[in-house]
């Protein structure tokens, strides 16, 4: 948790006509095509998921900004990181059950324990017809502000204490959850991307922006560790953000095996 997938490249139907035979007396009329020979299958296209998609992030971007942008007049109360997260997924998944998206492209929540060890909140995928196995794969880990992210740093949600995800801390206390999902994408190839979404940025908190890679491991060895700095790091001088549809459309007509990095404003 990428293979590619083939389309046929002729019609099952192409060659029918010849189970079709001409009267033996009359060897210089042209053969009569079947009716079977102008039938072909529908072809599906591989991106027409991406207008859905489109939608489904359009809905669960507007609905977590009515909490990034809520304010408590007594400055005592505002969501937690957790039901920010909570808020954005639910409500992705909510929509794209509801525009029937799920066979083309699914969304995988993780487990407390899959976090831990894998650093991803959540892991979208571009499913091969008919197997449904993943031809692309994106993990996605939320960050949030830094005056509200105090579980953020350790990937270890509240209150979790069972034995299973003690294991799991364990396991995985070496290295820092960004660096977990870094691993965990390079272990699967370039067809995993790492997607690291900001529900609001120092410089515009009202907003979610996300950096894609599937490239991230070349830093490692170059500098001291993947971290928060080093993520948002990126967007100094970016010049262009990509909208979701435009990331998703990038995602799946790169070459397979090149190296993409995209900025993304997901709202």
């Amino acid at each position: 948790m990428g293979q590619t997938s083939s389309k046929p490249s002729s019609s099952p139907f192409q060659n029918s006509q010849l189970f079709f035979k001409n009267p033996s007396n009359d060897q210089n009329t042209p053969p009569r095509p079947s009716i079977f020979s102008t039938l072909k299958p529908p072809v599906a296209k591989p991106n027409n998921f991406i207008p859905l998609f489109n939608d489904c992030i359009s809905a669960a971007s507007s609905r977590t900004q009515e909490y990034l942008l809520f304010k408590d007049p007594e400055d005592k109360f505002y969501p937690s990181p957790e039901v920010l997260t909570q808020v954005f997924l639910m409500t992705y998944i909510s929509r794209s059950i509801s525009l029937n998206i799920t066979d083309s492209f699914n969304c995988t929540a993780m487990t407390p324990e899959q976090r831990i060890l894998l650093g991803a909140d959540w892991v979208w995928a571009v499913l091969e017809k008919p197997t449904k196995n993943p031809q692309i794969q994106i993990a996605v880990l939320v960050l949030h502000l830094h005056d509200k992210e105090e579980a953020e740093d350790d990937g270890i949600p509240p209150n979790a204490s069972s034995e299973s995800v003690q294991i799991a801390q364990k396991e995985s206390s070496n290295k820092n959850m960004y660096e977990r999902m870094v691993d965990f994408c390079s272990s699967i190839g370039k067809d995993c991307y790492a997607l690291f979404l900001f529900l609001g940025k120092k410089s515009d908190k009202g907003n979610i922006y996300g950096v894609l890679s599937n490239n991230f491991e070349a830093a490692i060895g170059k500098c001291d560790q993947i971290d928060r700095a080093f993520i948002e790091n990126f967007f100094k001088g970016s010049k262009y953000l990509y909208t979701p549809s435009g990331m998703m459309q990038a995602i799946v007509t790169k070459k397979e095996g090149d190296s993409l990095t995209l900025m993304i404003k997901f709202s």
